[in-house]
């Protein structure tokens, strides 16, 4: 309604027809319609492809069709709807008639699809690029209290309006009953409320300017309100068109906008369990867990979140200075030990538990769980216990993404360790994180990994091979993990440090009392033989 509203205002002879007006004005547009009084006709694809309506349009001279959103005509868009895909038959209905599709969010795949469908193939293709520069990118790893994020971004935006996108409908709703008692104009929006329910919100969203409406992705899809200052999503995303084509409701009046996505590892388990469900084939499948992978990766990305983004779609671009990660670049910190830890307790746990339940067994939480399974018996129960349990959920969610670990949907998101994550385990790789954006208990070793570079590697390699000799050998008379003995982040340091004595070795990260006791004197002796 808003686009009509809009060519009205410019002069353009336009309408729209739906099922809720009533049959009066319905009939009334029709009869403008054939006497060509109305240009432009808005209609939904269902209504248009029923056999009446293609009959009815048979007798008129219709010059053209414009699908709109028409990444909705191909399975490998982001929003696939069966009614789109009947739009296809019109080539065979009005052979006359040009037929166009728009869409923002169509990769090359996609694209190709869109125009099998809708021309045999024989459709010119137009491609005008996918940069938004107003846009500012961020992404935030998602911590049990997502309220309190999501308030910290929106405190000083009371006078703005903006979308928050929520996976479910009962998300919708418990966002924006948080949101109203902040004091917010805030406003659920889902596919399950009342028509009426709807249009109002919708007529709000578009009149007021201080609104912020908490939706699925059934809002959006012709909405043109084009001060529109920020989009959140609170959940993940199916994939990064999705993603972009949701973003992109912000900042259509090219001042400059915000997006935050705040997304955690249930978040991945979701979609994740979403595409195993569904009744597609494994083709399909394979390739929309490629396309949530691809979202991963973004979200995980220490580069240029533009860079990130456009070069999904084929697009170059220079770092865009104003996203999170340009503007704070993210630390990558040695974390093999922490790595070794959740590996171990997955591996003893027999790979066939979630990571809630690994979270716990790393913590020494003696939860019911636990004591049945008799895992508060295993080595690896409470090593991890300095740390909180927002801080392993975001470590285990990297390592998920960076492929160190996988989720088995069978099993209900049963971590399990991949090839990757086995040489880890064996201490052949080391591991590093991005820093975790939040205040834990665990002291991090904070070392960049451009700190340790190539060149004193390279000169202390004959020290370095040596330390990493008696930690093997020692490991394996004691039948444990490498970085039980020391992390590599630590012989890192004795090579940087070269400690003379016991307390020069003692100040340095990862050797505590009792390591110190245990292994200080052999690797002292190991430093000043070489």
């Amino acid at each position: 309604n808003d686009q009509v509203v809009g060519l009205k205002d410019l002069g353009v002879k336009a309408e729209r027809v739906h099922s809720a007006m009533p049959e009066s004005e319905r009939t009334q547009i029709w009869k403008d319609f054939k006497n060509k009084q109305i240009k432009i006709l808005y209609i939904s694809p269902e209504s248009l492809m029923r056999n009446e309506m293609l009959s009815a349009l048979k007798l008129l001279n219709i010059s053209m069709f414009v699908i709109d959103e028409a990444h909705c005509i191909s399975k490998w868009g982001s929003d696939f709807r069966r009614e789109y895909e009947l739009l296809k038959e019109l080539q065979n209905f009005f052979p006359e008639a040009i037929i166009s599709a728009f869409t923002a969010t169509a990769d090359e795949e996609t694209r190709a699809d869109i125009n099998n469908k809708l021309t045999n193939g024989k459709g010119k293709i137009f491609l005008y690029g996918f940069n938004r520069p107003n846009l500012s990118l961020a992404v935030q790893q998602k911590t049990n209290n997502w309220k309190a994020q999501l308030l910290e971004f929106l405190v000083n935006r009371k006078n703005e309006s903006g979308i928050v996108y929520c996976l479910s409908q009962k998300l919708t709703e418990q966002c924006a009953e948080f949101l109203q008692s902040e004091e917010f104009n805030a406003h659920p929006f889902h596919a399950g409320l009342d028509s009426q329910v709807k249009i109002d919100t919708q007529d709000k969203f578009m009149t007021e300017d201080n609104i912020v409406v908490c939706a699925t992705i059934a809002f959006g899809m012709g909405i043109d309100k084009s001060d529109v200052r920020y989009v959140v999503h609170i959940s993940l995303p199916s994939s990064i068109e999705a993603f972009y084509q949701e973003i992109g409701r912000a900042g259509r009046d090219g001042l400059e906008a915000d997006t935050l996505l705040i997304f955690g590892l249930q978040d991945l388990f979701q979609r994740k369990r979403f595409i195993d469900m569904s009744d597609a084939n494994n083709s399909f499948k394979i390739k929309e867990n490629k396309r949530l992978d691809a979202l991963i990766a973004y979200c995980d990305s220490a580069t240029c979140r533009r860079q990130t983004l456009l070069s999904y779609f084929k697009e170059m671009s220079e770092p865009c200075g104003k996203c999170d990660n340009c503007l704070n670049p993210p630390l990558m910190i040695e974390g093999t030990e922490y790595a070794q830890m959740v590996l171990s307790a997955i591996y003893r746990t027999g790979q066939f538990f979630g990571s809630g339940h690994i979270v716990d067994v790393l913590r020494g939480v003696y939860s019911e769980k636990v004591k049945v399974k008799g895992h508060d018996k295993i080595k690896t129960f409470g090593v991890g216990r300095t740390a909180t349990a927002d801080f392993w959920k975001i470590f285990i969610r990297q390592m998920v993404s960076a492929n160190y670990l996988l989720i088995d949907i069978q099993r209900y998101g049963a971590l399990q360790i991949t090839q990757k994550g086995e040489t880890v385990l064996r201490g052949e790789e080391e591991y590093f994180y991005r820093k975790i954006e939040f205040n834990t208990q665990i002291k991090e070793k904070r070392i960049r990994v451009e700190n340790i570079d190539a060149n004193t590697l390279d000169d202390e390699k004959d020290l370095l091979s040596a330390l990493k000799s008696k930690r093997i050998e020692l490991a394996r008379k004691r039948r444990v993990p490498a970085y039980i003995i020391f992390p590599d982040a630590t012989l890192h340091q004795m090579i940087l440090h070269k400690p003379k004595t016991l307390e020069e070795m003692g100040k340095l990260n990862g050797v505590g009392l009792q390591k110190l006791k245990k292994y200080g004197e052999v690797f002292l002796e190991i430093i000043k033989s070489i």
